[in-house]
């Protein structure tokens, strides 16, 4: 008997039987943040943004045409705009034809979730992780944290955040299995979704090349033609939208926010920096009420209490720096994350109303980047094990409390 055929099989095996419990722990976890929150599994939720644009693709229109006061609508020259990146509404438009303008995006941002889990689970096996320490640490990315009140209901704040969770770790799976054009394709729709995620690129294509050890770099930077064409493709649609409806490639609508428009420094300054800092680096989670009784911040704190896996990260990082073991991959994964992590902080807000920080979660996928690099140790720590599980615990004591 071939031994390496059967144990290939035995590694299938495993790979599903740890994905299949995946699927099955998010899918409970779902259910019990439903319970908690009030919130349908597959409804539609009341900030359905996305379904209102795709709405007005379907009739030809780039405007809403009207205003919905409950909703974040960029406001230009006597019209409303929705003023987030457009790549989440082109699978919304989609769904329009089956379900009208009931689109279930509670569904579809668990859907996001879900596949982004999968993807994480994929890289870390593929970087050598067996199969259920890498199932728990995939879970940990969209329920160890911030993420897990993003994928209660499909509100569209929401649904651009997991929509680029999905494409971006989808992106450093495949890069790290050597199909670079599909991640470079995914890692542009990540960027229609959440426009700093673009600090992805030099690590996705860094992490492809650290693949190709028998080729020059001359030989394998022509590997990537194909990817930088399409994901440039994709940056010329959305500044062609751009363009169209705001007379400017690079303007989106968040500038035309009235609560922007009305702010003495605008929606990104230096001046929000050293606030932020105090707040969602060193915010403790906790805050007395009114009536003096403790419960948890509604606008966020410490994004490393809020998301366990970044403290991992920088854990990692640290000591991977101090015993030397650096490589190109994992010092670009903690350069990006730093610059990424500044870029955020700058804005005025950070996010909203929901437990955590929810920027935060755009910056969980560099720590699935890390964990599967090679060279890395391909295993959780006991204290990671522990940390993990607490903190998977408090996001559901933390969305039960905070949630919209």
């Amino acid at each position: 008997m071939d031994r390496g055929a059967e144990n290939r099989r035995g590694s299938i095996g495993r790979t599903a039987a740890a994905a299949a419990v995946l699927t099955v722990a998010a899918v409970i976890l779902w259910v019990v943040l439903g319970r908690l929150t009030g919130t349908a599994f597959a409804g539609k939720s009341g900030y359905y943004t996305y379904t209102l644009q795709a709405m007005a693709w379907r009739r030809g229109a780039l405007s809403l045409g009207r205003d919905y006061p409950w909703l974040e609508l960029a406001v230009y020259e006597g019209d409303w705009y929705v003023s987030f990146p457009p790549v989440p509404t082109v699978p919304v438009w989609l769904l329009t034809f089956v379900f009208g303008s009931d689109v279930p995006d509670n569904l579809l941002v668990k859907l996001y979730a879900l596949v982004g889990m999968l993807a994480a689970f994929m890289a870390l096996r593929a970087g050598g992780w067996k199969a259920f320490p890498a199932a728990f640490a995939a879970l940990c990315t969209a329920f160890c944290g911030s993420a897990a009140a993003l994928s209660t209901q499909g509100a569209v704040w929401y649904q651009a955040q997991m929509a680029a969770f999905m494409t971006i770790l989808l992106a450093v799976w495949l890069a790290r299995r050597g199909s670079v054009t599909a991640a470079l394709l995914c890692y542009a729709l990540s960027v229609g979704c959440r426009p700093f995620n673009v600090a992805y690129g030099p690590l996705i294509m860094l992490m492809w090349f650290a693949r190709q050890k028998r080729r020059t770099l001359a030989v394998a930077a022509r590997g990537l033609w194909k990817g930088v064409v399409l994901g440039l493709c994709v940056a010329a649609a959305m500044a062609a939208y751009n363009w169209a409806r705001f007379g400017n490639p690079l303007e989106f609508g968040t500038n035309y926010l009235p609560e922007f428009m009305r702010s003495k420094h605008g929606q990104f300054s230096l001046t929000h920096l050293a606030g932020n800092a105090r707040s969602f680096l060193l915010g403790l989670p906790l805050e007395r009420g009114e009536d003096g009784a403790w419960a948890v911040k509604k606008f966020g704190f410490s994004l490393f209490i809020a998301n366990p896996l970044l403290a991992c990260l920088v854990v990692r990082f640290a000591l991977d720096a101090a015993r030397r073991r650096l490589d190109a991959v994992r010092l670009a994964c903690a350069i990006l994350f730093a610059a990424q992590l500044f870029l955020l902080l700058l804005h005025r807000t950070f996010g909203g109303f929901q437990f955590g920080a929810r920027y935060a979660v755009d910056l969980v996928p560099y720590f699935v980047c890390y964990a599967c690099s090679d060279g890395e140790e391909p295993r959780l720590r006991p204290w990671e094990w522990a940390l993990g599980a607490a903190g998977i615990a408090f996001a559901l004591y933390g969305v039960a409390m905070v949630h919209i």
